[in-house]
This record gives structure tokens, C-alpha cells and sequence, in this order.
């Protein structure tokens, strides 16, 4: 079974664009990005769903979230925090990770709901 390559990352045998990182969690560019802005929050342990992740390391990935944001204004504008959980959900690498989009031109329309 090949190597996880968020955990190559993590181990810096593959390149990322990283925009943060501390002892529990790295934030980089995202490589196929489906918003201007396309962050991905990765804990450091692999787990590969919420179901599987501590609760206190899914807060943490929030709060990440909210400090690269905020640190690289984006905050104001506002963005989505996203976690696809398994195939049918949209995840395509089996570690879990959590998805920050910004820098949409128009908002969302909620209109019909």
C-alpha cells in the first residue's frame, strides 16, 4: 500500500506550499484548488474521518481555520471550513483534513430554501 501523501508532506519528503504549520497540524496550498483560495488543514496523526479524529483535534482544526484567516485577512470576507468524509462525500486522500475556501466574487445565493 503506497504512502499517505498528506504524511509525505507531513514528513517533508513531497513539496507543499505551506501556509502554516506547528507541532499537531500543517495548512498548505492545495494542489487542484476549487476556490481562489484553497487551503488544507492536516492534522500531523493520521486518522482518515471525524469518526476516527478526537474531538479535540477536529477543534483544532477549526480554530486553525479561524487563525489563518484571520492572520492572512481573509477572515472579514468570509469563507467555508469543509470536510468531506469517505468516497461518496468527495475525499480523495484517506487523511483526514479539512478544507478552507475563500475568495468567492459573488456570495452564495440561498434563495428557494
Amino acid at each position: 500500500m503506497p504512502e499517505c501523501i498528506f504524511c509525505s508532506i507531513i514528513a517533508k519528503k513531497i513539496p507543499a506550499d505551506i501556509i502554516y504549520e506547528d507541532d499537531d497540524v500543517v495548512v498548505f496550498k492545495d494542489i487542484k484548488p476549487s476556490a481562489p483560495i484553497h487551503w488544507l488543514i492536516v492534522p500531523k496523526k493520521h486518522t482518515q474521518t471525524p469518526a476516527d479524529t478526537d474531538a479535540q483535534t477536529l477543534g483544532l482544526m477549526a480554530k486553525i481555520g479561524a487563525r489563518v484567516t484571520n492572520d492572512n485577512g481573509i477572515d472579514e470576507k468570509g469563507y467555508k471550513l469543509v470536510i468531506n468524509v469517505g468516497k461518496g462525500g468527495g475525499q480523495i486522500v484517506n487523511h483526514i483534513h479539512m478544507h478552507v475556501l475563500a475568495g468567492f466574487k459573488t456570495e452564495p445565493s440561498h434563495e428557494g430554501r
